[in-house]
């Protein structure tokens, strides 16, 4: 047994102006490890992998890999000695093919471009991952997506996979056949480094964990043999609240109606809508599940606002079509909107946090004859800073220096506190640390139990099975059949969101 580390990052240390983000941090990871790295965001994580990576230098600290000292300078370094990363946002070029994306990412370490195709061939028939070099990125599948990455990585002599937030857009049989890679990858001596929020996940496949709090190092363990609130519990420290418990409600109240909603590609890269009938009650939350690109983003323009149709009689707020209103007609009705991006739709940038409340809120009190009343700006913004506890200097902070997770606190905050009668929601914890989770989902419970309807869409099935009182799966633009969470199996929605819409008792029948 080889007793020399596969890394050893010791003493790394990390400043920006104002903020310390890796203070002092040492991390081990021996051969074959698969090693987890947990934390809330705002963490240190971030930092930490890109130095490893060689996205930047530290200001202090050394990185021993296969126990000799090596200066990372760039990314290039970090693939030399055999460290590949697949990053939470796949970097690949829809309009390029699998071999051509590879080929761009890899440079002259993809080596002899000829026989590139049948490498790329090779490689992904032993880890099963079948992909074909020729296939355009836009045909290919999220699932598929992130094999392309994985391949990339593992065209190079791989000792060591950083991966970043891996099953986030994965359906459960995704998970299931990436997990199977990553156990042969270990088996052949390649060590793995895995970030996630997922603690369950962590827990089945995880042999070791390095838990970071604030920058710094709060501790270790096997999480094979911790329960995965005493793992969430070394993230957060014990002045958080952690509740797994559901609270389901059934109303029949229905508030948003959607009939034969169906809408034209506005372009080659993306979804139609076919068909789409539902029906979010007051009082309820209605949970959508899917793979990204299978028409979510084209659902909620159509509901939003942001698309509208003249012609169209299909989405009706109690009894009223609002098809052809615009954004904010349908906000004064009562509709409150989070966009799955937070910079740009979600938020402006540039703008503080005062500017950004007043941007979704001026409805409520925060305009006078023409006139901004800016003080009750700044009180809202300062209540819902304290509120929902985001972590920012003062109200004056743009929105661009935020942490995600808690300029999504902010955003949702905002939206909440105009007390909705109907909350659109897309990916609302995704990439959220458990802290902001918490405090994230109790928000959207509240709004429901004072009688809001809410819908929302996410890809983390762990968030809709918690939170959602029914739930549906979109593919390809069509809309699965609805049932109570509680009635819906995980492998039914799996099967769901691949296309399979039969339910449980036709697939038995059909078995039959």
């Amino acid at each position: 047994m080889n007793n020399v580390k596969r890394l050893q990052m010791q003493g790394i240390s990390k400043s920006y102006p104002g903020c310390k983000a890796n203070d002092n941090i040492s991390l081990e990871i021996g051969h074959g490890e698969i090693h987890a790295l947990l934390g809330e965001n705002g963490a240190g994580k971030s930092t930490l992998m890109k130095v490893l990576y060689g996205v930047v230098k530290p200001d202090q600290g050394v990185i021993l890999f296969n126990g000799e000292a090596v200066e990372i300078n760039q990314p290039a370094d970090a693939r030399a000695l055999g460290i590949g990363m697949v990053f939470q946002h796949f970097s690949l070029f829809e309009t390029l093919t699998v071999k051509e994306n590879i080929e761009l990412a890899l440079g002259k370490q993809a080596g002899n471009s000829s026989t590139l195709a049948q490498r790329i061939r090779d490689i992904s028939h032993k880890y099963q991952m079948p992909l074909d070099p020729n296939r355009r990125v836009a045909t290919l599948s999220t699932g598929e997506r992130q094999r392309v990455e994985i391949v990339r990585c593992l065209l190079l002599d791989i000792q060591l996979l950083i991966l970043d937030e891996p099953t986030s857009v994965l359906t459960p049989q995704e998970v299931d056949a990436l997990f199977i890679t990553l156990k042969k990858l270990s088996d052949e001596g390649c060590s793995i480094l895995f970030i996630s929020h997922k603690l369950h996940e962590v827990a089945e496949i995880c042999s070791a964990a390095t838990i970071l709090r604030g920058g710094k190092v709060s501790g270790h363990c096997n999480p094979k043999q911790q329960t995965p609130d005493a793992m969430a519990r070394m993230m957060v420290g014990d002045g958080v609240e952690i509740n797994h418990q559901t609270r389901r409600t059934y109303t029949h109240s229905a508030y948003l109606k959607v009939t034969n909603l169906s809408k034209a590609a506005s372009s080659s890269f993306d979804i139609a809508l076919n068909n789409i009938s539902l029906t979010v009650n007051k009082g309820e939350i209605l949970g959508i599940a899917g793979v990204a690109g299978n028409g979510q983003e084209a659902l909620l323009k159509a509901l939003s606002g942001e698309t509208t149709d003249k012609t169209a009689q299909s989405i009706f707020i109690e009894q009223t079509c609002i098809n052809a209103l615009s954004p904010m007609q349908r906000r004064r009705m009562g509709v409150a909107f989070v966009p799955e991006e937070r910079l740009g739709r979600g938020a402006v940038p540039e703008m503080d946090l005062a500017e950004n409340a007043l941007l979704t809120s001026f409805d409520f009190g925060l305009v006078n004859k023409g006139f901004l009343q800016w003080r009750k700006v700044v009180a809202l913004t300062q209540n819902i800073i304290q509120k929902y506890k985001v972590k920012t200097p003062n109200t004056h902070t743009h929105a661009a220096s935020l942490s995600g997770g808690n300029l999504q606190k902010f955003i949702i905050g905002r939206e909440v506190e105009q007390q909705p009668k109907l909350l659109l929601m897309s990916h609302p914890t995704w990439g959220v640390d458990i802290g902001a989770q918490v405090a994230i989902h109790q928000a959207i419970l509240d709004l429901r139990d004072k009688g809001c309807a809410v819908l929302v869409i996410s890809e983390d099935l762990d968030e809709l099975y918690k939170i959602s009182d029914r739930l549906c799966a979109i593919c390809d633009g069509q809309l699965s059949p609805i049932l109570p969470t509680d009635d819906l199996a995980l492998p039914q929605l799996g099967r769901w969101m691949a296309g399979d819409f039969m339910t449980e008792q036709q697939n038995r029948e059909e078995a039959a």
